[in-house]
């Protein structure tokens, strides 16, 4: 591809001319040809390796100041850039797709489930991108990143279209908004679940981390927000698309009236502009009513007929990780749930609370090298509705598990609520199971649908919690 065509006019060089055969931020990826563009990272700026780049055989260099290379392209954002030369490079895949996008802190993963699973019941071919896998209809796609870096986002999007996706619901994470990930892509329903303190390790403050969601919603041509949570309400004052509010508490846009919820499922009925339709789902917990309310009123808004979407969460079971319950065969349940934020890990045992008939217990833990503040409100998070805690390790990554936990201590100060420290997960999931009593709930929180841990800087050493559940249980 010509390089005067790879930039649409944005900038003009006396090197219009010349071929290019690649595009990468990647130093290790440069080659004859290829388009380097220099991004700034966490502990590598692309800058320093520009000179080398050409070396190599680079066709020519983007960078953000004054090389003094002869083929250099200089740009006010270079991350930006990268992100609008990848949709080139792939020929605008995401014009040809309709992009359904959830951000927040929790609860997307299900909702882009759930908004999946309805298009596809109505006669849609479907792609995914999230936590848990990428998927192209019926076809599951590893992933590594809940939103892909822009260049595999857009090659992964290529794929989907040429495939005969006509629609892609995705996880926007504010990593992916930060970075620039998606590049130009437009949205025709962007949602808004939440915010709760999640990643300020990485967005330094609440105030940024908002904001980095917020971008989002200069990207879609409706939105679709959460007016329970106080970053909702602010978010529908500040944007400017056709914006829609939604509420399981109080009268919205789209609300929730006459809500049951039960061990394994919720009804409601669903209103909207003067109409009332009954839905129901097998899945439990009021966070799950938000959550499907959410999914059924972006799928309004792109106007799939009432009658599929009921059909469709009436036969939804849920997804894997997401208050899933692992089979024992005993007289107590276990559930495996991803929360790993104080918010989720408090939706999720303030509903089992309201269902359970024995103790409810909590094992949990907090992730090394990620935000330390959130670990103690993780503990007073879990404090608050069980009976009893096991507080263990959950990616420890480079950090000293037992140093972690101490952290997480911090939060049982001044509570009554008895606890037992388990460092290794897998002996404090058999202390669990060992130790409990008839009409019990365990709580697994923090891996969910991960099959690893992290430890000491080896990743991805396989841990799957239903293969330990089974094999602890076999041993009892």
């Amino acid at each position: 591809m010509r390089l005067g065509d790879l930039l649409e006019g944005r900038f003009s060089t006396s090197f219009d001319e010349i071929e290019i055969s690649g595009v990468t931020d990647n130093s290790a990826k440069v080659e004859k040809g290829t388009l380097f563009v220099c991004v700034k990272g966490g502990s590598f700026d692309g800058h320093t390796f520009a000179a080398e780049a050409i070396e190599k055989g680079a066709a020519a260099v983007v960078c953000e100041r004054d090389l003094g290379l002869e083929r250099q392209i200089i740009v006010g954002n270079s991350r930006k850039e990268y992100g609008n030369l990848c949709a080139k490079w792939f020929n605008h895949p995401e014009r040809r797709l309709k992009l359904i996008g959830v951000t927040g802190t929790n609860g997307k993963t299900t909702m882009t489930k759930l908004i999946k699973d309805i298009l596809t019941a109505s006669g849609h071919r479907v792609g995914l991108i999230g936590t848990i896998q990428n998927e192209i209809g019926d076809r599951v796609v590893p992933t590594g990143n809940t939103t892909p870096p822009a260049y595999e986002f857009m090659q992964l999007l290529k794929e989907m279209s040429l495939s005969g996706c006509d629609s892609v619901v995705m996880e926007v994470s504010s990593f992916a908004l930060s970075q620039y990930r998606i590049g130009p892509s437009k949205f025709r329903v962007a949602v808004f679940t939440n915010l709760t303190q999640d990643h300020l390790d990485y967005h330094g403050d609440m105030e940024n981390y908002y904001l980095a969601k917020k971008k989002l919603f200069s990207l879609c041509d409706k939105a679709i927000v959460n007016i329970d949570d106080e970053y909702g309400r602010r978010l529908l004052d500040e944007i400017n698309c056709e914006k829609y509010s939604y509420s399981i508490k109080n009268t919205a846009d789209f609300y929730a009236d006459n809500i049951s919820v039960s061990d394994n499922s919720i009804s409601y009925d669903f209103c909207f502009g003067g109409e009332r339709v009954p839905v129901t789902a097998g899945m439990t917990g009021n966070f799950n009513v938000s959550n499907t309310l959410a999914a059924v009123a972006a799928c309004r808004n792109i106007a799939i007929p009432m009658e599929k979407i009921t059909t469709a969460l009436a036969d939804y079971n849920g997804v894997r990780g997401r208050c899933e319950v692992i089979p024992t065969g005993r007289d107590f349940t276990v559930i495996c749930d991803y929360a790993h934020t104080p918010d989720a890990l408090e939706n999720v045992l303030s509903s089992l609370r309201e269902t359970k008939k024995g103790r409810l217990i909590c094992l949990f833990g907090c992730g090394g090298n990620r935000d330390r503040t959130k670990r103690p409100l993780m503990a007073a998070a879990a404090a608050k509705y069980c009976d009893r805690l096991i507080v263990t390790s959950d990616n420890p990554r480079d950090e000293i598990p037992s140093e972690i936990i101490k952290d997480i201590l911090a939060g049982l100060e001044g509570t009554k609520v008895p606890y037992d420290t388990i460092e290794d997960r897998r002996e404090a999931i058999a202390f669990a199971l060992k130790n409990a009593e008839k009409n019990d709930i365990i709580v697994l929180a923090g891996k969910g649908h991960e099959d690893y841990q992290e430890i000491a800087g080896r990743v991805h050493l396989h841990f799957d919690e239903r293969e330990v559940v089974a094999e602890e249980l076999a041993k009892i």
